[in-house]
C-alpha cells in the first residue's frame, strides 16, 4: 500500500472514531437517554419552587381519581376543576391540594354547607354563612366554588400583591394568627403536589 493511500486510510479512520467517542458533535445522532437524564433534573428545580402559576402538572383523569378515592361530593368534576386551572393559569394541582387540605375534598368543616374549595370568607355577590364565626361564602355549586378560588388566587395573590409560591401565599391565606399551623400547611399542600404528580392518588 502507498504511503498516501495509508495517510488517507488512517485520516478516515481518525475522523471515525472521533465522531463515535463524541456524539454529541455529529449533528445527525440523537441520544434520547440524555434527556432522560436531564428532564427530571428541571422537574425537579421546579419542584422546590413550587409556583402556582402555570400549565396543569397533572391530568383531569388523575383529579377525578383523587377525588372519587377520597368520596368527595365533588367527585366526577376534575375536568372541570382542570379547565378552570388552563383558564386562570394556575395550575390545578395546587387547587386540589387547598381542597384536601381546606375540607378533604369537602367532606369535612364548612364546604359541606358552602360548596366552597377553599373556606372563602364572606363574598359581595354570595350569600354570608356563620357571621358570628366570621362568616363564610355561600357557593352556587362545586363549579362555582372552585371558579371562587381559582379567581381569588389569580386577581388578589398573584395579581395584586404577587405572591406565587406557596410559601408565600399560605402565611396570608391561612394566617398564624387565625390558629392555623402555616408550616404544616406548607408542608401537605408540597408533599400532596408531589404525591399527584408521580401518578399517585394517596397523599
Amino acid at each position: 500500500m502507498k504511503k498516501s493511500t495509508m495517510a488517507l486510510v488512517c485520516a478516515v479512520g481518525l475522523l471515525l472514531a472521533l465522531l463515535f467517542i463524541h456524539p454529541g458533535s455529529s449533528p445527525a445522532r440523537v441520544d434520547s437517554s440524555h434527556f432522560s437524564v436531564y428532564q427530571p433534573t428541571v422537574y425537579s428545580m421546579h419542584l422546590r419552587v413550587y409556583s402556582v402559576v402555570g400549565k396543569p402538572t397533572v391530568s383531569a383523569a388523575l383529579i377525578n381519581r383523587v377525588l372519587a378515592t377520597y368520596h368527595s361530593p365533588a367527585a366526577g368534576l376534575g375536568q372541570q376543576l382542570y379547565d378552570l386551572g388552563m383558564k386562570y393559569g394556575i395550575d390545578p394541582v395546587y387547587a386540589l391540594a387547598f381542597f384536601m387540605h381546606e375540607s378533604l375534598f369537602g367532606t369535612t368543616g364548612e364546604a359541606r354547607r358552602t360548596l366552597s374549595l377553599g373556606n372563602e370568607r364572606c363574598l359581595p355577590d354570595r350569600r354570608c354563612l356563620d357571621r358570628q364565626l366570621g362568616g363564610y361564602a355561600q357557593m352556587n355549586s362545586w363549579e362555582d366554588g372552585f371558579e371562587q378560588w381559582y379567581l381569588l388566587i389569580r386577581t388578589l395573590y398573584v395579581g395584586q400583591w404577587h405572591l406565587v409560591t406557596v410559601d408565600q401565599i399560605i402565611p396570608v391565606y391561612a394566617p398564624q394568627a387565625d390558629h392555623n399551623d402555616v408550616a404544616g400547611y406548607i408542608q401537605a399542600v408540597k408533599r400532596a403536589v408531589d404525591v399527584w404528580r408521580s401518578g399517585a392518588v394517596m397523599a
